[in-house]
């Protein structure tokens, strides 16, 4: 379980310290997540990202085993029905897949978004466990399961089109870089929206009352910065030991000026009341490095698109190109689909 990082945007930290207000996208005019979630009619559909490129087949990491795919729908309490139905097939992938149907019975459309995920990318779409959540200075949240079903599927719908677009680019770089076969774990807040969502142990948690998950966009980019976080722990906490200088540099230069901070920002997240999220003083050089990933992740996707990457991160003032190609040395064996600066 990450302590520093394992909740991601929302900043709320395990540690018993307060941790600073939540983010808030800056020039963001997107609905609140409770009109998105009000009007689910029309499912994204699961039709293939419309990126242009030869891309080499994913890596095919540790498969989620069936005892961590039965956990993750069930939470300990599998019903006999579903026992009987699913307990004696064979092989693996085909059992996992009946617990999947048996999961989202009742709602068919869901049905197909989790058998399709699985089949993909071999990510299984489950449930978090109940829990009282130390959010800080917010106090303790309550969190319960919520599958993503009826008024909550487009989150399903919004997860599933997004690992579609990490498939597409992550592929093509041929980076030492874990982004499938992952537990997914759904969630409400009761009576709150946040945390948005959180990484531990090669699994995600998603909150479908998240104040930020409104969005596609949003949906995607908080997967990659909290898939960033358990990429970065299997290189050895790679961000804290090589990009603590160059955030501990740009924030003396700027101390909490936005006007300032704007051309190193890696991201656009600002911190509500704040400064960008990056560059906030409660965090660490491994929320820099995840947003610096969102920029990477945005920025290759759109070179795959054939378009012009508009102002690229490394062509920015100095030390935004350092901090760049650390990154893609360290992740992506230096693959850079981005021209180089002028």
């Amino acid at each position: 379980m990450f302590v520093r990082r394992a909740f991601g945007l929302v900043m709320l930290l395990a540690l018993g310290c307060a941790p600073p207000p939540a983010p808030e996208r800056a020039r963001s005019v997107s609905p609140p997540i409770h009109s998105a979630v009000a009007s689910v009619s029309v499912v994204p559909s699961p039709s293939p990202s419309p990126l242009v490129a030869e891309v080499i087949a994913p890596p095919k990491p540790a498969a989620v085993s069936v005892t961590e795919a039965e956990r993750v729908l069930f939470l300990g309490q599998t019903p006999a029905d579903v026992t009987t139905a699913c307990g004696a097939v064979t092989p693996d992938e085909e059992r996992i897949r009946c617990l999947i149907g048996r999961r989202y019975d009742g709602d068919q459309v869901a049905v197909k978004l989790a058998l399709d995920l699985y089949a993909r990318s071999g990510d299984v779409a489950g449930l978090q466990k109940p829990e009282m959540f130390d959010g800080g200075y917010r106090g303790m949240i309550e969190l319960v399961p919520e599958l993503p079903t009826g008024k909550f599927r487009q989150h399903l719908a919004w997860v599933e089109e997004g690992t579609r677009d990490f498939d597409t680019v992550y592929s093509a770089l041929k980076g030492h870089y874990r982004w499938r076969a992952l537990t997914l774990r759904f969630f409400r807040s009761v009576k709150r929206t946040t945390p948005n969502g959180f990484a531990r142990d090669w699994s995600y948690a998603y909150n479908v009352s998240g104040s930020l998950l409104h969005s596609a966009t949003a949906v995607r980019e908080l997967m990659v910065h909290e898939i960033f976080h358990l990429n970065d722990e299997t290189h050895g906490d790679w961000s804290s030991k090589t990009l603590a200088k160059i955030q501990a540099e740009v924030i003396k230069k700027c101390g909490k000026s936005t006007t300032c901070l704007a051309p190193y920002a890696p991201n656009d997240t600002i911190v509500k009341g704040g400064t960008y999220y990056a560059f906030h003083a409660d965090n660490g050089p491994w929320e820099y490095a995840a947003e610096l990933a969102v920029r990477h992740f945005n920025e290759q996707r759109t070179a795959l698109r054939k378009e012009k990457v508009q102002k690229p991160f490394k062509c920015g003032p100095a030390p935004n190109g350092t901090a760049w190609k650390l990154f893609v040395d360290e992740f992506w064996s230096g693959v850079d689909l981005v021209p180089p600066c002028p």
